[in-house]
């Protein structure tokens, strides 16, 4: 069985055999060849082989390929999948060395010429390998250096090779962005799902590689002690799982494009899920592409998943930002089959954010009674959901999207529980989840889960969508239990008319049951939930509502000015001493809506100068954008005052056009392109075309060609870019910007910093709000502190971290905290929080670090070290310590 996967060739792999030219000047180990690959007018490539020593009597065969092309370039670093070699992925290597990247392929250990026993991307194995790999890219002439000896690089592959990217960023710092396709994150999971040992797949997994002998002992052993049982034990479980990207997932933090496959009984998109979740959770970027394809064969969309690869590298590697890679979120669906070849139509939905697998949870009420069904003795005839790995072009599990299905459930060996007709289409993209309640006869249950489409005419017509079922494992069941079954992430249409039967089977060929008889007895705890997070994608979208109440709401706000022009209330004149000041606040106080005595903002009062950046400061709930939204005059005051140039702000003061915020997001008609938005924004201002400054914003958003691309298309990050940009248009004197770093990438953040520096040092003024603290310690000078929607303090940013006389106290174990209440009474001490480091005490004009050390000593405090400490981030939990 080869893991490298039917069409993913097409991607990865590029001729098996050399023309008797090219073989002729091939010459073995470590000396190294090269040969001209040219294509068309495309600029020749050229290949050196090198069998490179790791130690230990371990080779490495590997293929570095370079254009002609003058000057330092990124490197990308290309493996294979389980079971193949390097020339699979030489075809990929020579398309990203004609575009600009110097490219390193090589065979893993024991496959093709490489030597060495399989360790599944053993840390002190494989990824050592890859990590020894980058220290040679770092000594090539071609190849752009970050610092000396850290290459700018990046790592894609499928996979096996995916799993390797993936682990190599985790503990290789200088990698820089990563495409890993139809990958795990965690091995046990994949292979142990709920505690349930995937036989055949693990069976596949191991003759692939040249049959046991192949692989490290202890991995041998593993597997040979786990097909015997039939039971993964803990032991097993422990070698995965430190084998496993999922091992040094908060150490991954680099750019990550997952790219997993929907007919995949191996490596489900689960595992990709999980992967997003935790990448995500580090700061990193990070887009999921659900393609047609998987490891039981399918559509592997070559080329437009090397196309999006390529850009992916090409934004992240080159820092090119206009470079568009693509949708946060994007799913092939299967459409049908072609007209004359029988292949399938594909089209793809998508969604600038990515839900998980349980967005938009619909409820689908199930009907059935209690049910008992027996687990047969030795566990035969199996249930039959899929066959791992049997697909080819089309793919057995790509065809269940058409209404073909294979799976087979025996009776008495199942339960069964219904929907009612679906008076709609439905479409499911996700996970369902149901509740049941399981008693077996036996210490411990081993059920099959599934969801199938139901056709009319019942059974006859049932599909397992892409032929996925959900191993678990019940303990404890002699006495019954409530059960939360999560099932396979699919993305499958049921038409209006069908049912959804979920089935929870004894057996399934793909896995070990157990082969002792036993009887189980299922019954239900609550409606089946299926994720419906793109369904809206899949239908006739009617006319938006807008159409017709639009026109309604405008005539009747026409009226209501009508009306009401006569009540409006005379402004109050310009304070001309604050004509040159940007901003000046006085007593400003805001109630929460139908309270009388609970404030958002009360009394708040500071003024910003001229040509400040100021950063307005503050833990979530402190009133900071609601004071935003007040100088905006988005909401009145209940009492105090705003004035802007020494003019009072109320809903449209004329003033205002010379303020640019972005508060709360922007809104952008979704149809039309980034730049026809901006176009549209600066035309409702009415002024002339030539104060919009349209190139400078253009160049802020740094969109490239994605302007002329529809907003509805956009990711999160790139809407904030043309929010700030619409933000600038006519380079206002006075810029508000809530939050603006959301969804930027760190280049984007620094470009960010920049842009708000030089816009303050030509004169004008910028009040951003922020949680980066850091961000704000390097782009603001000045700061305004709130808290519970009162001023805490206000100055300049170095006074701000300097005042007082601050002290990191460290510890060698965590102090209590009526310990830091104690400590924060003493004579001489203003304040004391806690942080990881131990305490951060804040001494008064009284204050002494010496007494201060004796008072810790006396109460017992586990002092490591004392030493002053000036952080913006240290000043600010001392402010908000005081203020609470």
């Amino acid at each position: 069985m080869d893991l490298r996967l039917t069409r993913w060739r097409e991607l990865l792999r590029g001729p098996r055999r050399w023309t008797a030219a090219a073989a002729a000047v091939v010459v073995l180990a470590g000396a190294g060849t090269w040969t001209a690959v040219a294509s068309d007018d495309a600029p020749p490539v050229h290949r050196t082989d090198r069998v490179m020593d790791m130690g230990a009597g371990v080779r490495i065969d590997t293929s570095y390929f370079t254009s002609s092309e003058d000057g330092r370039r990124p490197a990308v670093l290309l493996t294979h999948g389980f079971g193949g070699n390097k020339n699979d992925v030489r075809q990929q290597a020579e398309n990203l060395a004609r575009d600009g990247y110097a490219v390193l392929t090589w065979s893993s250990r024991s496959f093709g010429r490489s030597t060495g026993k399989i360790g599944l991307n053993d840390p002190k194995g494989e990824v050592a390998d890859a990590r020894k790999l980058i220290d040679w890219l770092a000594e090539q002439p071609q190849v752009q250096l970050d610092k000396p000896g850290d290459p700018r690089v990046g790592m894609a592959g499928a996979s096996y090779g995916g799993a390797i990217a993936l682990l190599t960023a985790g503990y290789d710092k200088r990698v820089d962005a990563i495409a890993p396709a139809i990958t795990y994150w965690n091995l046990a999971d994949a292979l142990f799902p709920n505690g349930v040992f995937k036989k055949l797949w693990a069976g596949i997994f191991v003759n692939t590689g040249g049959g046991c002998a192949k692989f490290e002992p202890q991995l041998c052993r593993m597997y040979e002690r786990v097909a015997e049982s039939g039971t993964p034990d803990a032991q097993a479980v422990k070698l995965l799982d430190e084998r496993s990207p999922s091992a040094v997932g908060d150490r991954i933090k680099v750019p990550t494009l997952l790219l997993q496959g929907q007919t995949d009984s191996l490596f489900p998109l689960g595992q990709a899920d999980a992967a997003a979740k935790a990448i995500r959770a580090n700061g990193a970027p990070v887009d999921v592409d659900w393609i047609s394809g998987g490891h039981d064969g399918g559509d592997m969309e070559a080329s437009r998943v090397q196309s999006r690869t390529a850009s992916w590298f090409d934004r992240y590697l080159k820092d090119h930002k206009g470079a568009d890679t693509g949708p946060a979120f994007r799913v092939t669906r299967t459409l049908g089959t072609g007209t004359g070849d029988g292949e399938t139509r594909l089209s793809g939905v998508s969604d600038d954010r990515y839900p998980g697998l349980q967005g938009g949870l619909r409820p689908i009420a199930l009907a059935g009674r209690e049910q008992r069904f027996q687990n047969p003795a030795g566990s035969s005839p199996p249930a039959v959901s899929a066959l791992p790995g049997i697909g080819g072009a089309g793919g057995l599990a790509q065809l269940s999207s058409l209404g073909v299905g294979i799976s087979l459930d025996f009776p008495g060996q199942f339960a069964a529980f219904e929907s009612a007709p679906l008076k709609k289409d439905l479409q499911i993209t996700g996970s369902p989840t149901a509740t049941v309640h399981v008693k077996s006869t036996s210490d411990d249950a081993v059920l099959f889960a599934k969801v199938y489409d139901v056709g009319p005419g019942g059974g006859q017509r049932q599909v397992l969508p892409s032929l996925l079922v959900e191993p678990l494992r019940v303990e404890d069941a002699t006495a019954g239990k409530d059960v939360t079954i999560t099932l396979p992430a699919i993305d499958h249409e049921v038409s209006d008319g069908h049912r959804l039967r979920l089935v929870l089977a004894s057996t399934d060929l793909g896995y070990a049951s157990p082969a002792t008889p036993a009887t189980y007895t299922v019954s239900l705890k609550g409606d089946l939930k299926v994720p419906t997070a793109l369904s809206h994608t899949n239908a006739t979208a009617p006319l938006p509502a807008w159409v017709w109440w639009l026109p309604l709401a405008g005539a009747a706000t026409a009226l209501a000015l009508l009306l009401t022009a006569r009540r409006r209330t005379t402004a109050p004149a310009p304070d001309p001493a604050l004509a040159e000041v940007p901003l000046q606040i006085t007593d400003l106080s805001k109630r929460y809506a139908k309270s009388a005595d609970r404030y958002a903002v009360r009394d708040l009062s500071f003024r910003v100068e001229k040509g400040q950046v100021l950063g307005l400061l503050g833990p979530n709930g402190a009133g900071k954008t609601t004071t935003l939204r007040m100088l905006m005059g988005l909401i009145k005051p209940d009492a105090g005052e705003i004035r802007v140039f020494g003019h009072a702000i109320a809903p449209g003061a004329t003033v205002l056009s010379r303020v640019g915020a972005f508060v709360e997001g922007a809104g952008f008609l979704p149809h039309l392109s980034g730049r026809e938005n901006l176009e549209l924004y600066w035309r409702a201002t009415g002024r002339p075309p030539e104060d919009a400054h349209l190139d400078d914003a253009l160049e802020i958003a740094g969109l490239g060609s994605a302007l002329e691309r529809a907003v509805r298309t956009y990711s999160q990050g790139m809407r904030q870019r043309l929010a700030i940009a619409q933000a600038m248009l006519g380079l206002p004197d006075l810029l508000i910007l809530d939050e603006p770093t959301n969804g930027l990438d760190p280049p984007q953040i620094r470009e960010m910093r920049e842009v708000m520096i030089r816009y303050a040092a030509a004169g004008r003024t910028v009040i951003v709000s922020s949680h980066l603290l850091s961000e704000v310690e390097q782009s603001c000078t000045h700061l305004v502190v709130m808290d519970h929607g009162r001023l805490v303090q206000a100055g300049p940013v170095q006074e701000i971290i300097g005042s007082g006389d601050m002290l990191l106290v460290g510890t060698d174990a965590p102090v209590e905290e009526p310990v830091v209440e104690k400590i924060a009474a003493l004579p001489g001490v203003a304040s004391a929080v806690r942080t990881d480091e131990g305490l951060l005490v804040r001494l008064d004009a009284d204050g002494s670090a010496r007494r201060l050390v004796a008072e810790l000593v006396r109460l017992e405090v586990p002092v490591e070290s004392v030493g002053p400490h000036r952080r913006l981030e240290d000043a600010f939990l001392t402010l908000i310590g005081e203020s609470a």
